[in-house]
């Protein structure tokens, strides 16, 4: 990431440069870390840019004798040129001397491969705003190596299959074979399935393939198949839809049976070394071992009732929060399905308040910040995703700050 390293002797800021157009940049706020230990002070500061709508912060913070400046990591956009830009017009308008900079010369920090064949990456914002109906959806969870779900779009070039999965290198692999073998029915993933159902609308969607997945024996709670991923899986079932767990671990599937004696609005199937088109890798070496492989089968019978994910994330009532910050900073709000954290308090000569807070989900938390200018707050660079999560701990972080 670019950055650079300065001294300077007179002041951080100028504040005429604040709200002030420097070649289409405008520097529009400048706060400085509340330190609620005033024996152990840091000196940290948030800037502001807004440039043809695009915002982001960026970070100061004291270095041995001088200082370092670079692009605040919550908020950090992939334009890499104006964030230089945004550096290197900071250290003119202050009038700062450098040390270091890389603002010159940078390497490409995305991978190359992923980005080549980005037409089928999708990001979360994609299933959220931009995804229209599509009659026939399937959807593999943890695609690994990608052998069933390219079999799967390669014999079924009528549906659009979504490939979800976690690890960098599996996606790399997958994106280049979509290349390869010239794939138009694969959307890629990078997200927790769990999460993603959320956005998923009910009834579209004809099957779920969960192969394989991790059996954290010593870990349960950090397994996919559990009664919420139940549910929700059922929800956006088409009727007649089906869930397929396949495992090779008797633990796990007999940790999933024990889960879906109460689910009276679907069917069950049960099948024991089943012979597929086509096998993974990690299936080859298992029958290599003759061990047995298990396959359920859930079969939705219902329709359920639509979703709709239109929360606006509003703050409606006017927040006053001064001679307040030290009740706030470090909270910590834990409850069974969501959690807060607020972290840090910028505050600026201007009453200009930046709140930093990570909320939402343990599996996928989301790091944002508040802004609050005459009382007034919203989220700064954009709403969270409206997950259940999130909305839960957007209700309950407003009783913190509205001090209801």
């Amino acid at each position: 990431m670019p950055h650079i390293r300065f001294i300077n002797n007179n002041t951080l800021t100028n504040t005429q440069f604040i709200d002030s157009k420097e070649d289409d940049i405008i520097f529009s706020f400048f706060t400085k870390l509340y330190n609620i230990d005033k024996k152990r002070v840091k000196e940290e500061y948030k800037i502001g840019i807004l440039s043809n709508s695009k915002e982001f912060l960026l970070t100061i913070y004291k270095k041995d004798n001088g200082y370092f400046i670079k692009p605040d990591k919550i908020t950090r956009i992939d334009d890499i040129e104006l964030i230089k830009k945004s550096l290197n017009k900071y250290i003119q308008l202050t009038n700062s001397k450098i040390i270091f900079s890389n603002t010159n010369s940078i390497k490409n920090i995305f991978n190359k491969n992923i980005i080549n064949h980005n037409k089928y990456l999708k990001n979360i914002d994609y299933f959220v705003n931009d995804f229209n109906k599509i009659d026939k959806i399937q959807i593999e969870i943890g695609f690994g190596s990608g052998r069933h779900l390219i079999y799967q779009a390669l014999s079924n070039k009528d549906i659009t299959f979504i490939g979800i999965e976690i690890y960098s290198p599996a996606i790399e692999q997958v994106l280049k074979q979509i290349s390869i073998q010239n794939i138009e029915n694969i959307l890629i993933l990078n997200y927790d399935a769990r999460l993603f159902m959320e956005f998923i609308q009910s009834n579209t969607v004809e099957k779920i393939f969960l192969h394989f997945p991790v059996p954290w024996d010593k870990k349960e709670h950090r397994r996919v198949y559990s009664k919420q991923f139940i549910n929700e899986s059922l929800r956006i079932l088409k009727q007649k839809g089906t869930l397929e767990l396949r495992t090779d671990s008797k633990n796990y599937f007999d940790y999933a049976l024990s889960l879906l004696k109460d689910f009276d609005k679907s069917q069950i199937e049960i099948k024991i070394n089943n012979d597929l088109e086509i096998n993974s890798k990690y299936e080859d070496r298992w029958k290599k071992q003759d061990k047995d492989i298990y396959d359920i089968f859930l079969i939705s019978k219902t329709n359920d009732r639509k979703i709709y994910n239109n929360y606006n994330f509003e703050f409606k009532k006017k927040i006053d929060i001064k001679e307040k910050y030290k009740d706030y900073i470090k909270k910590h709000i834990l409850e069974k399905d969501y959690f807060i954290h607020i972290q840090n308090i910028y505050l600026s000569k201007n009453d200009i308040i930046l709140i930093k807070v990570t909320f939402g989900s343990f599996n996928k938390p989301v790091s944002k910040y508040i802004f609050i200018r005459d009382n007034m707050a919203s989220y700064y660079q954009g709403i969270p995703l409206a997950s259940n999560a999130n909305i839960k701990a957007h209700n309950r972080l407003k009783e913190v700050l509205y001090n209801d």
